[in-house]
């Protein structure tokens, strides 16, 4: 086997496939990359069981030429040490030959390396999603619904279904859920062009991270393909498989508040930035609580107070507000990552009591909601 490859198209491809790729897995042969070399282009390969990429760059795309000198063939190779090899070679073209017993050439310039391949038959076969069941998104809306909403996963393993995100399609409209059981965020969109429903799968919040950190920001589309078991999320250079996980995912919308006694707009940043400065002396407590209280003429005041420490408080006007005054204590660290993911300028906050959840939104957009459940201190 060999190709002469461009050496920042090689950078590119290793470093999306070195995202599945773990040092600890139980299978010996995923600690290493795969490469595929055919007559229309190269195949890299890295999979830890649970996430598996594959990224294809292509022979030749709109004129320009990215493989030439192709003998096809396979070959799996160290991850821990071709990564930093690519980087680092002086040229801009690379040339990787593969002989007989395995022995792999890796030349650019004056440089050479020779590494000890394995064969790719011990390697795994990546399982097919059947892609007739699939739906397309534009990957910037992909990627917002993923950053308005993985932050809320629970990180214990506790219970392992929360650790995900719940991803449901139904009657043509798609939203993501997730909780830890302390907080709640949800994004919904239309999808006009789904051919088929997904009932309730739950996609692992690690995966969908590294996803987001793949995706680049561009107009392309993804497709999205669902089996009993996995997802593949594709684009034209890229299938992303992550496993789902088992079990059932709470019936989450009963915990949303019907109504409510109290709703405040108020101006995103300006909120942002005091709750921040509250929860500076907060640290010492394991929730860094902070305190807001709202009267009822527009004037909130939002406080912290440590009591080895200090207090601090801070007054903010709010847009509009109306219905009963109110006094509630939260978690800073729950209501700064809403309204980070919440990307617009105003939002809503409604109150249905001191010991209720409470509900953020966007002002004029419902199809982002956070949620957040008090903490008893008043």
């Amino acid at each position: 086997m060999r190709f002469t490859i461009q050496r920042d198209k090689l950078i590119n491809g290793v470093s999306n496939v070195m995202k599945a790729i773990s040092a600890r897995t139980v299978i010996p042969i995923l600690t290493g990359m795969k490469i595929e070399v055919k007559n229309h282009g190269v195949t890299l390969t890295g999979s830890d069981s649970d996430i598996s990429i594959e990224y294809y760059i292509p022979t030749e795309e709109e004129g320009i030429i990215h493989v030439e000198n192709i003998e096809e063939g396979t070959i799996i190779l160290q991850a821990k040490y071709f990564p930093d090899i690519v980087r680092k070679l002086p040229e801009s073209t690379v040339d990787i030959v593969v002989d007989d017993q395995l022995n792999v050439r890796i030349t650019s310039g004056k440089a050479e390396f020779n590494l000890n391949g394995q064969s790719a038959e011990e390697y795994p076969q990546l399982p097919k999603v059947q892609t007739e069941n699939s739906f397309e998104l534009p990957i910037d809306l992909l990627k917002s619904m993923i950053k308005q909403t993985v932050f809320a996963v629970s990180t214990m393993e506790t219970r392992p279904i929360l650790t995900g995100v719940n991803m449901k399609l139904v009657d043509k409209l798609l939203s993501f859920t997730a909780t830890d059981s302390h907080r709640l965020a949800r994004r919904e969109i239309p999808v006009s062009n789904a051919p088929m429903e997904v009932s309730q799968i739950v996609v692992p919040g690690k995966s969908l991270n590294e996803l987001n950190k793949i995706l680049a920001d561009s107009e392309e589309t993804v497709e999205i393909s669902v089996t009993n078991n996995q997802i593949l999320f594709r684009t034209k250079h890229l299938n992303f498989l992550s496993r789902l996980l088992d079990g059932n995912y709470p019936e989450t919308s009963r915990l949303i508040p019907e109504q409510s006694k109290t709703k405040i707009q108020v101006k995103t940043k300006e909120l942002l930035g005091t709750i921040d400065r509250a929860s500076l002396l907060a640290k010492e407590e394991r929730n860094n609580v902070v305190k807001f209280n709202a009267p009822g003429n527009s004037m909130i005041e939002i406080s912290s107070n440590s009591p080895e420490v200090g207090n601090v408080v801070e007054e903010i006007t709010a847009d509009q507000m109306e219905g009963e005054e109110v006094k509630i204590s939260f978690s800073s660290k729950y209501m700064i990552d809403a309204l980070k993911a919440i990307e617009y300028d105003e939002v809503q906050i409604e109150f249905t009591g001191a010991m209720r959840p409470f509900i953020i939104r966007p002002v004029g957009d419902d199809s982002i909601l956070q949620l957040i459940l008090p903490v008893r201190t008043y």
